[in-house]
């Protein structure tokens, strides 16, 4: 065959796959990193994380409990919430973390995160609920159409999927939601009294290591 046809073919190849790497690095995917949506303080080194999916009913019961906590040991302990949504149970489920999300571009992560928990049952088994989070925006004075362009976006896409990833490393049970203390998976029942002698011990603990 022609060294000089090779040639052409070979040039062809390389501009073709260059164009493929392109795009893959284009999509707004590939480096996206997992949510760092944090509340309170890192000064006693104690970090609760709750892996979370917006519809799933479990995950409601333990909203207004966990949010109780939070707010009593905001001056003592941070609190980190991450995406996992559970898609092949709950069909609104990653919609819901893609509305959170979309908010948080507009720093209204908090206001959003509260929203879809607090009206979880109006939105979690609609055909559509993206009209009920364009409701939640308006009233959290967001700007619609920049809310529905990153909705829609593959950022946002990108960065809750980097969530799941995260969880994923961590090798528990998918199950939400999911909390983790100080890195460690820890079990806690529905109510305020579990979560405050987890978080005491672990203050405690660290008060002790200093």
């Amino acid at each position: 065959m022609d060294k000089r046809f090779l040639g052409v073919i070979l040039v062809i190849i390389l501009i073709f796959g260059g164009v493929l790497l392109f795009n893959k690095n284009s999509n707004g995917n590939g480096n996206a990193q997992p949510t760092n949506h944090v509340m309170g303080t890192a000064k006693n080194n104690v970090t609760l994380l709750e892996y979370g999916d917006y519809q799933c009913p479990a995950c409601g019961r333990y909203y207004p409990v966990v949010k109780q906590v939070v707010a009593e040991y905001q001056d003592r302990i941070q609190f980190q919430f991450r995406n996992l949504p559970l898609n092949q149970i709950h069909q609104n489920a990653y919609a819901g973390a893609r509305a959170a999300e979309a908010a948080a571009l507009q720093n209204k992560f908090w206001q959003m995160h509260d929203a879809l928990y607090e009206g979880q049952a109006s939105w979690s088994e609609s055909s559509n609920p993206k009209p009920l989070f364009d409701n939640y925006a308006k009233g959290l004075g967001l700007n619609i159409a920049q809310f529905d362009k990153d909705f829609a976006s593959d950022n946002v896409n990108g960065t809750i999927n980097a969530d799941i990833a995260a969880f994923n490393k961590t090798g528990a049970t998918t199950a939400t939601p999911s909390f983790f203390l100080n890195g460690k998976q820890i079990n806690p029942g529905e109510s305020a009294s579990e979560f405050e002698a987890l978080l005491n011990s672990a203050l405690k603990n660290t008060s002790a290591g200093k």
